[in-house]
């Protein structure tokens, strides 16, 4: 069981009681789907006078499937706010600011969301200034070309960051065909001829700026019936379309791969350890098994955590990760290491310990520890209303519904140490795996 205080911190004494039924996501919701195709999920919390509006689009860097067209989920983060003519630029920050509003957007490699945190009062102005960029966009060839550079600025600063270089080129290698292969920032071939695609870029924002791209997510101080109403109100009109992307299905990789990555300034060396993984289900036992494994093998209370880390002193960071995507992806182990002449014996100790899930079942009283944080730690999350809406978010875009955070948990509970030999077995062979290093100068 999880602990109850973890029920109690979620500030919600009606989500919970003990005849129901234990759900990681304990708060009731209205969704809503109308005519146009857009969905609208209202999550009424106990939270007062706070609402927290995130609009997620499903296109990220996954839908960028034209040749020398990556890069442009990212840049429309950046040209949503831009303006329309009934609210330029000027007129949409001043009424945020007058509203008190905090808002902001991120681009992931499945999908775009827009995020705005305000006061009740508020909710209609808000939705109605929403409504109209959707639909309304405008913005000059001269904008665009001045936004592009904005976003080839921030291409270059992330290059300075070691991490960021270390996953761009892990996606190149292990990838050949799908469109992960490049991250949500996009070729930096394709960034620097984005001044000349200001004609693309209307057309990527009709293909994907349509309602049954789009899932809008209410939380706070509200009532449904009123959102929903004000929703019909200024998004009823918005015009479906008809695009669908043909998304290039990745062939299974033949063979081990590697790259290095030559760092021109003094650096820690880092290395990551990858393999193809399943896409995200709330089905099947596969991608959950992974999670899991990600915990118990590299978690701070690992062995080998404590070995490397505490023990050894070998590296001072260590996390491994099986992130949920749409489509098949990586699990992936990292580690930045304090001297070079390690890497090669810490690749081995990464390799030993999958090994070892492979070779014989864990146990399950620390299985069964591993679930309860997981569900611990979801629910101690979910501690204010934005942090609602922002969890929702992530899980629309993948499956347009909160009910899948329910389903997933609920595979979690199903998984066994039998599973989670087999899912070791099927996934950690050498053909499917790739290795990145960086190395650079030693700090001192």
């Amino acid at each position: 069981m999880v602990p109850v205080i973890a029920w109690l911190l979620l500030g919600s004494v009606a989500a919970f009681s003990a005849d129901a039924p234990r759900k990681a996501f304990p708060y009731a919701y209205d969704q809503h789907d109308f005519p146009n195709g857009l969905r609208l999920i209202s999550i009424p919390t106990d939270y007062p006078n706070v609402v927290a509006l995130f609009i997620v689009v499903q296109a990220g860097s996954r839908n960028e499937v034209e040749p020398g067209r990556s890069g442009f989920a990212h840049l429309f983060e950046h040209m949503m706010f831009r303006g329309t003519p009934a609210f330029p630029t000027a007129k949409y920050e001043n009424t945020l600011k007058l509203a008190g509003a905090a808002s902001n957007a991120y681009t992931s490699d499945d999908h775009t969301a827009y995020h705005t945190t305000f006061s009740k009062e508020d909710l209609e102005t808000i939705l109605r200034m929403e409504a109209d960029r959707f639909q309304n966009l405008a913005y000059s060839p001269e904008a665009f070309k001045t936004e592009t550079q904005a976003v080839l600025g921030e291409y270059n600063k992330n290059s300075a960051n070691p991490v960021s270089k270390l996953h761009e080129v892990l996606r190149d290698t292990a990838f050949d065909r799908h469109t992960y292969k490049h991250t949500t920032m996009g070729f930096l071939k394709d960034i620097q001829d984005m001044p000349n695609q200001y004609d693309y870029s209307r057309l990527f924002f009709e293909r994907y700026y349509r309602p049954e791209y789009t899932t809008i997510v209410v939380a706070g101080d509200i009532a449904p019936a009123t959102v929903r109403a004000l929703v019909e109100k200024y998004w009823g009109a918005w015009k479906p379309g008809s695009y669908r992307p043909q998304i290039p299905a990745e062939p299974a990789q033949q063979g081990a791969r590697k790259n290095q990555i030559a760092w021109p300034t003094q650096t820690l060396p880092w290395l990551v350890v990858a393999f193809h993984s399943p896409a995200y289900s709330d089905e099947e036992k596969d991608q959950a098994a992974l999670d899991l494994i990600s915990y118990l093998g590299f978690s701070e209370n690992s062995d080998l955590y404590q070995k490397l880390v505490i023990q050894e002193q070998k590296v001072d960071a260590l996390e491994a990760s099986n992130p949920d995507r749409v489509d098949p992806y990586l699990f992936t182990v990292m580690t930045r290491l304090k001297k070079a002449d390690d890497i090669d014996a810490v690749r081995e100790d990464f390799l030993k310990t999958l090994a070892e899930f492979q070779s014989s079942p864990v146990s399950l009283e620390r299985l069964d520890q591993v679930k309860r944080h997981l569900r611990y730690s979801f629910a101690l999350g979910l501690n204010n209303s934005e942090a609602i809406a922002g969890t929702v978010a992530r899980f629309v875009a993948l499956r347009r519904t909160p009910e899948t955070i329910n389903r997933l948990y609920e595979v979690y509970d199903r998984v066994t140490p039998e599973d989670i030999q087999r899912v070791a077995r099927k996934y950690f062979g050498e053909d499917s795996r790739t290795i990145v290093t960086l190395t650079g100068g030693q700090a001192q």
